[in-house]
């Protein structure tokens, strides 16, 4: 196989007719280009999907109460309620495999009215009371301080932990936030902690201009009671929370004296039904970049064949000399092949690079310019890579196996009175 002059002829064969052959190798060249182009684009698609979710575990729902739409127990349609504290303990009761159930209350609102004051400086903010757990299904970056804990709940601590643009609105640049105290709709917390993290918005303002407070803390101080505005729930891994929402949400009914047949009566979102959804749309989008990249590589595939066909044609003559000659069938077949499936591979690994030049300038242009809305970092696995030369491999055998063929049936009797 690595005899110096087979690959000598190798190359005198391919380079004989040069046009000819830079038009056989196009078509394998563009099936590779394609192929990593179209898996390139869909990895960069699909990671700014999932960028959307940020960092938020993904096997939670979101829960929220809402009107009824059916009377039920003489109670009368349309009837309000309130998520309680005590709804925790009975869903941690009822139903298995839950990792965290965290209550959660909400004050205000990006680009609301100000609620938030500090000396001078006043703004609009998300206020949240939560417990110490909401930390592990909306991941964030403790940039200073700490965390809410357990004793903070207890001891109902009026300490709050806030985002890096709430701390840029209200210190001065170079002021330290750790210990000093805001004013939140009149009630004075103290800053224990500050927090960077990414949500649905990336990096962006709404996720910085959040402020975290215990949920006792934030009951007392605005006088809500024990009642929750909406939970955040976890399942364990290897549970599915969509497998286990229905049994949460008809506890909550049953609680609540809802009729079981209400659909609306609780809200509720399913963060880990929606990322599925994402995980399956992308699966079917790799398997139409295979499909179309394999097609456009199969058609260059039959180009090779075919003119390996009229290379051997065109070699009628010699092989028969070499036939009559003694030289064993199985040489010429195999100088066939070699010479197939080096034009295959030169031109496949022209596509890998070409495709590796364009997808690396791809992300230096996003890099330069900023990250585009819903496509990020496109790229392609080393897997992809690997299968891709495998498939050149097995494909140059495949174009060059009926040429060789051809080219050992000819007697050699046969092929010396060709002209």
């Amino acid at each position: 196989m690595f005899n110096r002059d087979r690959w000598k002829e190798i190359l005198e064969v391919l380079t004989g007719n040069w046009f000819r052959t830079v038009l056989t190798a196009f078509g394998v060249f563009w099936g590779i280009l394609i192929l990593i182009i179209l898996l390139a684009a869909g990895k960069g698609l699909e990671n700014g999907i999932k960028q959307d979710f940020g960092d938020t575990a993904t096997n939670t729902m979101f829960m929220w109460s809402r009107n009824t739409t059916k009377p039920y127990k003489g109670l009368p349609k349309g009837r309000e309620y309130e998520f309680k504290l005590e709804d925790v303990q009975t869903i941690n009761d009822h139903v298995p495999n839950l990792r965290f159930i965290s209550p959660r209350n909400q004050l205000g609102g990006f680009r609301g009215t100000n609620n938030v004051v500090r000396g001078l400086n006043t703004g609009a903010f998300n206020v949240y009371g939560d417990y110490p757990e909401i930390i592990k299904q909306e991941p964030m970056t403790i940039t200073s301080g700490r965390f809410i804990n357990h004793s903070d709940i207890n001891e109902k601590r009026k300490i709050a932990v806030i985002g890096e643009g709430v701390k840029s609105e209200l210190y001065e640049k170079e002021e330290t936030a750790m210990g000093t105290y805001i004013k939140i709709q009149g009630v004075n917390f103290m800053v224990v902690g500050t927090y960077k993290k990414k949500n649905t918005d990336g990096d962006g303002e709404e996720a910085q201009n959040q402020i975290f407070v215990p949920f006792s803390a934030f009951s007392q101080a605005f006088n809500t009671g024990n009642d929750v505005g909406w939970m955040a729930i976890t399942a364990n891994d290897g549970t599915s929370i969509t497998s286990v929402k229905e049994r949460i949400v008809d506890h909550i009914k049953e609680k609540h004296k809802i009729h079981p047949e209400d659909g609306r009566a609780v809200g509720y979102f399913d963060l880990y039904e929606q990322y599925n959804r994402v995980e399956s749309l992308f699966g079917a989008m790799r398997i139409i970049a295979y499909f179309v990249g394999i097609m456009v590589l199969l058609s260059g595939i039959i180009g090779v064949s075919n003119i390996m066909l009229i290379v051997v044609k065109e070699r009628t003559k010699e092989i028969g000399i070499r036939r009559a000659l003694g030289e064993h069938p199985w040489s010429i077949k195999m100088q066939i092949l070699m010479e197939s499936i080096f034009l295959t591979i030169i031109s496949g690994m022209a596509g890998i690079t070409i495709g590796a030049l364009f997808i690396y300038g791809i992300n230096a242009l996003l890099e330069a310019n900023g990250p585009v809305d819903m496509f990020v970092n496109p790229s392609v696995n080393l897997g992809v890579v690997v299968s891709a030369l495998v498939i050149l491999i097995i494909s140059g055998l495949l174009a060059g196996f009926i040429p060789a063929q051809s080219a050992i049936r000819v007697r050699p009797i046969d092929a010396l009175r060709t002209e």
